[in-house]
């Protein structure tokens, strides 16, 4: 890689990059892992970058929520586990019906699944911690607190 004339630049592990003949500092690289940290001063931030990315492959893209075939995708981090827990089988039958429904009031026709998934919640409080007596309630209105709801 090389820069203006008469610069050189080397990027190695851990060392200076390599300025002009007359010695002045360029920057810094240093790779771990898959990551490579560059440190650079100011004015070399400032030059217009003349990299170009190509659009990522198709193959290399991970999925979201949603699998391309249309199917949920129970490995997404975004679910934070929970599809595969000790409620998972609770987790992923409300989820779905959830994400299925085609009611007015979306997931009007899963409350028993999510109450399924909630008493199965409830026999894990380590895993799944509930709310507090301590924890406050703010009134979305005003964030003001409110009373406790009762049960």
């Amino acid at each position: 890689m090389s820069g203006d004339s008469g610069s050189q630049v080397a990027l190695e592990s851990g060392r200076a990059i390599d300025g002009d003949i007359d010695g002045s500092f360029k920057g810094y690289c240093r790779q771990i892992g898959k990551d490579r940290i560059i440190i650079l001063p100011e004015e070399e931030l400032a030059k217009e970058s003349k990299i170009e990315l190509s659009e990522p492959k198709e193959e290399d893209m991970e999925p979201g929520l949603m699998l391309p075939n249309g199917e949920i995708n129970w490995n997404c981090p975004c679910l934070g586990g929970m599809a595969s827990g000790p409620c998972g089988f609770q987790f992923r039958e409300a989820f779905s019906c959830f994400h299925n429904s085609r009611s007015e009031a979306k997931g009007a026709e899963c409350v028993d699944k999510f109450s399924l998934l909630q008493e199965c919640m409830a026999s894990y409080p380590n895993l799944y911690p509930g709310k507090t007596s301590e924890e406050e309630i703010l009134d979305p209105k005003d964030g003001e607190k409110q009373d406790s709801p009762s049960k």
